[in-house]
């Protein structure tokens, strides 16, 4: 009945039953409850100081907010659907608890900065263990790129063989990708921990509040600036599950490349047992189950981008009833990134490279071909005319089914006379590899150089 509404007051009829399913949000945003009691906590810190509490008031609110806690957390909690959230569920339990003084919590706030805060709160401390997730997953990286610093892998372009790089420096590549969504996760942060209790409903309160020791309270640093835009902003939600969506994007480039990589057509990596399955018809077959799964959740987070941008694209200010829809789509994007980040990491450890495969790869693919080309032009024969040279070369060896290397001198120089026995240093593999001295390129130094800079990071962060 409406009596039995907090807000029922102005109402003659009850809700619809249909009605009360419909709208409530108790089921999913109960996750909030630490964050709703943590901040209900610090609101009643800061009326006691600005004289609407006594300090044994705000003792006793607090006292009985952790009450509620413990309850929550035993499973003794009776959560409510007719209580519709979890802001009232909680707030019921304390004056069921503490009586009429619970009534006074809700002083100089309402529902809609009370959320916000809520969701704030949530958002940053998941947000801080995806910072936690990622450097952790850039360490497993640097450790395994480490390890083969002198392996050769067939370097790719549109997934054609192209120049041999060390097996480390693919590694590292996507160390640059995690890093940046570390550093992307961080800024967004920033934006997250924003102080909205104070703006009340839309428009500020009467009572002479204090956001910024509720902040300091808290640990935030910033309070907002105005209070139609504190109630009604979830750009931060949405900035949190783009800076996710990313960080999958990058897990599901991995994954992809280690499912073609453990084809036995391939056969660049072992898969760890324990993150494949068989088949239940042929008894042969490994399948790299986590990485489908992986690369399939990936569309699920980016999913839940879409959905959160559609939710807000069309609201008027301020706090429209829709943003209750902006909590599952984070909380499940958040259940999948930090899932996948500690199963990407965790599998990393045990993937066993196989660099006799890889090289193999490497000799068939013609991929000294640049090498000869930039060792005709440092002869002074122009670019073009060495690629053209090069582009014979390579058609001449393809068509007696051997590599470049294998030609002997005499059939070289029918291409060019500028090609002299130093050719065949040239056209090691190895040493391609090694020539690769440019900033950030394939190079030992230059790998060297990367996996210090990455453990400097790491040391920060």
């Amino acid at each position: 009945m409406a009596d039995k509404k907090m807000w029922g007051g102005r109402f003659a009829e009850g809700t619809a039953a249909s009605m009360e399913a419909y709208s409530e949000s108790v089921s999913f945003d109960r996750l909030l409850y630490a964050e709703d009691i943590r901040g209900s906590q610090a609101h009643a810190r800061v009326l006691a100081k600005q004289g609407f509490l006594t300090e044994a008031e705000a003792k006793t609110l607090c006292d009985g907010l952790d009450q509620v806690k413990a309850e929550i957390e035993s499973g003794d909690f009776e959560w409510k659907t007719e209580m519709e959230d979890v802001h009232m569920n909680i707030e019921s339990r304390l004056t069921d608890i503490i009586g009429p003084l619970g009534g006074k919590l809700h002083t100089a706030r309402s529902r809609n900065d009370q959320v916000a805060l809520d969701f704030r709160l949530h958002v940053g401390a998941r947000l801080a263990g995806w910072q936690q997730a990622l450097s952790m997953l850039v360490e497993v990286f640097v450790t395994r790129a480490e390890e083969h610093k002198e392996t050769m892998l067939p370097g790719c372009t549109h997934f054609q063989p192209a120049q041999p790089v060390s097996l480390a420096h693919h590694l590292l590549a996507y160390c640059q990708m995690f890093k940046r969504d570390h550093e992307r996760v961080t800024d967004c942060l920033k934006r997250v921990r924003v102080m909205p209790l104070g703006a009340a409903a839309l428009a500020g309160t009467t009572h002479p509040v204090n956001p910024q020791a509720v902040a300091d309270d808290l640990g935030i640093g910033e309070i907002f600036a105005n209070s139609m835009d504190a109630v009604s902003d979830r750009d931060f939600v949405l900035e949190a599950v783009f800076a996710g969506s990313l960080v999958m994007a990058h897990l599901s480039r991995m994954c992809e490349e280690i499912i073609i990589w453990a084809n036995p057509n391939f056969g660049y990596v072992k898969l760890p047992d324990q993150y494949s399955t068989g088949s239940s018809i042929m008894p042969q077959k490994k399948n790299p189950d986590a990485c489908e799964i992986m690369r399939g959740k990936t569309g699920r987070v980016v999913g839940s981008l879409m959905g959160l941008l559609v939710l807000i694209k069309g609201l008027p200010m301020t706090y429209n009833r829709d943003m209750q829809e902006d909590k599952e789509p984070f909380f499940d994007a958040d259940k999948t990134v930090s899932a996948s980040l500690t199963i990407m990491a965790d599998m990393f450890k045990q993937i066993e490279f196989v660099p006799e495969k890889m090289a193999a790869t490497v000799k068939r693919g013609f991929l000294n071909a640049t090498e000869l080309a930039d060792y005709l032009a440092a002869k002074g024969v122009p670019f073009r005319e060495a690629h053209h040279i090069t582009g014979a070369v390579v058609a001449h060896a393809e068509q007696k089914g051997v590599g470049i290397e294998d030609l002997d001198l005499a059939e070289l120089k029918q291409f060019s006379g500028d090609i002299n026995d130093d050719v065949f240093g040239v056209l090691d593999y190895a040493a391609a590899i090694e020539r690769r001295t440019s900033p950030g390129g394939t190079g030992p130094a230059s790998v060297a150089k990367q996996i210090d800079t990455l453990k400097g990071w790491l040391k920060i962060v």
